[in-house]
């Protein structure tokens, strides 16, 4: 497949740096040579430098017989500009937009997006994937990462194992057996600041970062095992009131239930604007690392505290702050991957990284065969995808244990119908079948093979 990607990013990078390590051929298009230069001299892809929404820099980037755009630079209007331009001179038929400005987003909108206005297949809005990441945080504070899976049946949940885990030094075989009736999968584990699927054999230890995979009617009953306790989310504090923090106060007004939210914001006008724009929240003009407004927030009796401004730094030490004012559990916000090892030392519960939502959004729509859902996990390190068997995949009509899995790759479960089960190596996978599926990233084309037999964006 050929692709172009525009936007040289940390977002743009992290695509190519999928796609180039599954053969595609990759071509990306920056403004910045310097960004450009990086990602050609990292990975195995072609770089332009130019402007992306330029007809000429698209016809040197070999749009005239690209087979997807994905235009996702900094400027809305220059990858709506991009999309157009892609679709009507070269005809490209698949077209990715990265879109921030909620008007954008807007559903009354949507008609905009028309091939015959302005042609884009699918929007991807981060400050949307962030927010939703950010409420499947708070829905399970034991876990460090979440992600929904199954039409949300299904949970994909970080946890880290301290000294209380009840399962620590115990065979993973070993649990199966202790605990036949619940339906969790262990799919990876990160030991040391390296991440690997675990065999039968293998022992958690006590520092472990376990991902582990559950539907949802067994996630208390997984969290228990594995030593974490539930604690009901009633009172939030969130730290910003921009485009993420509005959008997690305006989804906590809609669930309602008792659940009551403040949100701090430094800048007057943004604090102004979240305050018209929310019913029953209030907002607070101040700073996030200032004792006496998270006073006035209530942090002591707050359940949760969620650091969602636009940088890092005031992030990780406003979720410290709050923390030490009795907030029993805080969130931060964090684009850069080299900071998440300091997340611990320092008290953070847990962190969203916009990056890697927004990566595995678009994923989620490049991905060939019948594709519905993949999570990036890490640095790019690996991905869990979600898929549905079709009738000519070669995995279709075979006993798990008889498919040529790399080593390495787990199956965490399979949707019959409406049953969601634990995979067993004798159970057989059917066409129709929904399975989830963990791969290190170097084993992902090779899962996408036995998942499809022809070139199908769906």
């Amino acid at each position: 497949m050929k692709v172009i990607i525009c936007g040289a990013g940390q977002v743009g990078w992290q695509i190519a740096r999928h796609l180039s390590g599954e053969n595609n051929d990759v071509t990306v298009v920056d403004n910045n040579a310097d960004l450009v230069r990086r990602a050609t001299d990292t990975l195995d892809v072609q770089g332009l430098h130019g402007f992306a929404s330029y007809p000429d820099v698209l016809e040197r980037a070999g749009a005239r017989d690209a087979d997807m755009i994905i235009a996702a630079t900094h400027s809305d209007e220059v990858n709506m500009v991009t999309c157009q331009v892609a679709h009507s001179v070269f005809a490209i038929s698949r077209k990715i937009a990265r879109l921030r400005s909620q008007s954008y987003l807007d559903a009354i909108y949507s008609d905009l997006y028309r091939r015959d206005h302005m042609p884009i297949d699918v929007v991807i809005s981060p400050e949307k994937e962030v927010a939703e990441a950010a409420l499947q945080r708070l829905a399970v504070p034991a876990a460090f990462d979440t992600e929904k899976f199954m039409d949300g049946k299904a949970q994909l949940m970080g946890l880290r194992l301290d000294e209380d885990c009840p399962v620590v030094n115990t065979p993973l075989r070993q649990l199966s057996d202790l605990f036949s009736t619940l339906r969790v999968v262990v799919l990876a584990v990160r030991r040391g600041g390296h991440l690997f699927a675990p065999e039968a054999g293998d022992q958690l230890f006590v520092g472990d970062e376990c991902y582990v995979f559950a539907p949802n009617e067994d996630i208390p009953r997984t969290l228990e095992v594995f030593g974490k306790q539930v604690h009901k989310q009633e009172r939030v504090v969130i730290l910003g009131g921009g485009n993420v923090g509005l959008a997690v106060a305006k989804a906590l007004e809609a669930k309602g239930r008792g659940l009551r939210a403040k949100v701090i914001e430094r800048d007057r006008r943004i604090a102004e604007h979240a305050a018209d724009a929310l019913e029953r929240t209030i907002v607070l003009n101040g700073d996030a690392l200032d004792r006496t407004i998270l006073h006035e927030a209530g942090i002591a009796r707050a359940d949760a505290v969620l650091a969602v401004t636009d940088d890092d730094k005031t992030n990780l030490l406003a979720a410290v702050r709050a923390k030490s004012e009795g907030c029993p559990f805080a969130i931060a916000l964090i684009n850069d991957p080299t900071l998440v090892p300091l997340l611990e030392p320092i008290g953070v519960d847990a962190y969203i990284n916009p990056r890697a939502t927004t990566v595995s959004s678009i994923l989620r729509h490049i991905r060939h065969g019948r594709v519905r859902g993949v999570y990036s996990i890490g640095d790019a390190e690996a991905e869990v995808i979600e898929a549905q068997v079709m009738s000519t995949s070669s995995v279709a009509g075979s006993m798990i244990r008889d498919i040529d899995f790399p080593e390495g790759v787990l199956v965490g479960a399979v949707q019959k119908g409406e049953k969601i089960l634990k995979p067993t190596g004798a159970m057989r996978i059917d066409e129709g079948d929904v399975v989830v599926i963990f791969a290190m990233a170097s084993d992902v084309e090779r899962v996408q093979q036995l998942l499809q037999v022809s070139v199908d964006f769906f």
